[in-house]
């Protein structure tokens, strides 16, 4: 179904703009801190006030792991979420999505990130840690996945889906291709190989670019949406501090990181030609026009989002990803539960959006929010 009816979807798209524009973009955060606890986080956050955070009647530490995407989100949420609440500390471990999901499966973790919904598979594997119950995803953490380059004398740099699809497929090896130039008129394109960065981990970040790759190559990529890496060529890191690492430090370089880590790397980051009259920059005010309108897949309290990779609405920004904190919707654990939900609670409030908003990421539209809070509350 879709998040906004009856004609209030434009206004919806305006509110998310206001929301997102009031917000400073600067690079903010660290890079993935794994296994951390909630006395480290991202520097420069501003705590959020302690009356803000309601801790739960028994506050408990809590173990996570999973999407590095939401990494920097989640140093800043726990640094805030434990300086109010002592007792209830939070250790995320990073990994990436697939490592999340198999470690919510196999029951070592309270909670997973991850930057792709549970598949049916991963829905049932969750059943035996979920005791009258099953795995839910509940958007939480939204952003837009940065193409990032290091390209000397090129500051502007446009691409397009099916251009995109065919650097990181080898198919385009050379900053100078006919493609490239046609995109970037009076660019001084070098005549230098590309050095493509991919994620070697499993990856949601992955497979929402591949999702992209899918509705708007052409055909340029011919494998399925995955978490795996399934391109030629190119170099591989592990999480999105790897690859933005990778860029950083490598000439004629190009990869693909959350605006998070091209803002803490101080990156440049593609526009993308979809179609509308101009290309769209990766910002998160764009990135808002495209959460707008996103559609609810998932039943019941599952909120699985479907969103609109191939869209060419003007100032919609395409490569957008929302990573869901999976956690049972019955069966959790009664010792953690009430900072389970205190935790999410405080992640998907007003404060805990504009925290991370402020550190790059994209708060949600409230009426998404307020249906998250919803099934939160109702957890058990």
């Amino acid at each position: 179904m879709k998040l906004q009816r009856n004609g209030r979807s434009k206004a919806l798209a305006i509110g998310a703009m206001a929301l997102v524009s009031s917000l400073s973009l600067a690079a903010c955060g660290s890079d993935e801190n794994n296994n951390t606890s909630a006395s480290g986080g991202a520097s420069g956050s501003a705590a959020a006030p302690a009356a803000a955070i309601d801790c739960g009647p028994k506050p408990a530490p809590l173990v996570a792991a999973g999407s590095t995407a939401q990494g920097n989100a989640i140093d800043i949420l726990k640094t805030n979420f434990g300086a109010a609440c002592k007792e209830a500390t939070i250790n995320y471990g990073g990994g990436g999505s697939g490592a999340g999901v198999q470690q919510f499966t196999q029951g070592k973790i309270q909670f997973a990130g991850s930057d792709s919904a549970l598949k049916p598979a991963e829905v049932d594997a969750t059943k035996a840690v979920c005791t009258g119950g099953q795995g839910i995803n509940l958007p939480v953490v939204a952003g837009l996945i940065s193409i990032v380059y290091n390209v000397e004398g090129v500051d502007n740099l446009v691409l397009d889906g099916p251009t995109i699809a065919k650097i990181f497929d080898s198919q385009i090896t050379k900053w100078n291709d006919p493609a490239i130039a046609a995109l970037n008129t009076g660019a001084k394109l070098p005549d230098a190989d590309i050095q493509a960065f991919h994620r070697t981990d499993d990856s949601g970040t992955t497979e929402n670019l591949t999702k992209y790759f899918a509705k708007t190559s052409g055909g340029a990529w011919t494998a399925a949406p995955s978490k795996a890496w399934a391109g030629k060529g190119g170099q591989g890191a592990s999480g999105s501090a790897g690859v933005s690492a990778q860029v950083k430090q490598v000439k004629n370089s190009i990869s693909y990181a959350e605006l998070s880590y091209a803002q803490t790397n101080n990156l440049k980051s593609a526009a993308i030609a979809t179609g509308a009259t101009k290309p769209v920059e990766a910002t998160a005010v764009n990135a808002a026009n495209t959460f707008a309108k996103a559609k609810i897949a998932g039943t019941g309290s599952d909120l699985a989002l479907t969103l609109d990779y191939a869209t060419k609405d003007e100032g919609s920004y395409p490569l957008v990803l929302v990573t869901y904190e999976i956690v049972c919707d019955k069966g959790n654990k009664a010792d953690t539960l009430d900072s389970l939900k205190a935790f999410l609670t405080y992640s998907i409030s007003e404060a805990g959006q504009k925290a991370i908003g402020d550190a790059g990421y994209v708060p949600l539209p409230k009426e998404l929010t307020g249906k998250v809070t919803d099934v939160v509350k109702s957890l058990a």
